[in-house]
């Protein structure tokens, strides 16, 4: 985690594909259910939509994700708020999370920053320390697995990224 701020998560992972290809997994629904969740995304500022994930009672999160893009820069910079769908869940997540692309070499250095943690809400700083985790290992693995799949397989038999 980012030392003593309790209020963030911060990942930074190399990716050995250029900004353009993990632009587009970060953009492209299809792509983002792959790796991510499951969801009606769509690359406009304000547009809303919902993705799913299994429900985490340790933490009081639902399963279910209200998402806006709040903001984005085309294969640098994407923006996007995340609270809990249900209004009464206990942990009242508000969140932001910042993808930062980097051209690194012949590929990417992606910066997450996940922000908005309460640190005085025991539930929200459980989920902080499973989040970090899963950032980290998970679902960055998820994506470079993704990356790495289309890598191999001739343009022109493969949809993928």
């Amino acid at each position: 985690m980012s030392g003593d701020d309790l209020t963030t998560v911060r990942v930074d992972q190399f990716l050995a594909h250029p900004p353009a290809k993990v632009w587009r997994a970060l953009t492209e629904p299809e792509l983002l259910a792959r790796w991510l969740m499951p969801g009606d995304f769509k690359l406009a500022v304000g547009h809303r939509y919902t993705m799913h994930a299994p429900a985490i009672p340790a933490t009081g999160f639902s399963g279910t994700i209200s998402a806006e893009v709040l903001a984005f820069e085309p294969e640098r910079m994407l923006r996007v708020g995340w609270r809990d769908a249900d209004p009464d869940a206990p942990a009242a997540a508000d969140w932001t999370i910042t993808w930062t692309l980097q051209p690194e070499g012949r590929g990417t250095r992606l910066f997450l920053v996940h922000e908005g943690f309460d640190p005085d809400n025991p539930l929200q700083q459980r989920a902080r320390t499973i989040m970090s985790g899963g950032w980290r290992t998970r679902t960055m693995s998820r994506l470079a697995a993704l990356l790495d799949a289309s890598r191999t397989e001739p343009e022109s038999e493969s949809p993928d990224v």
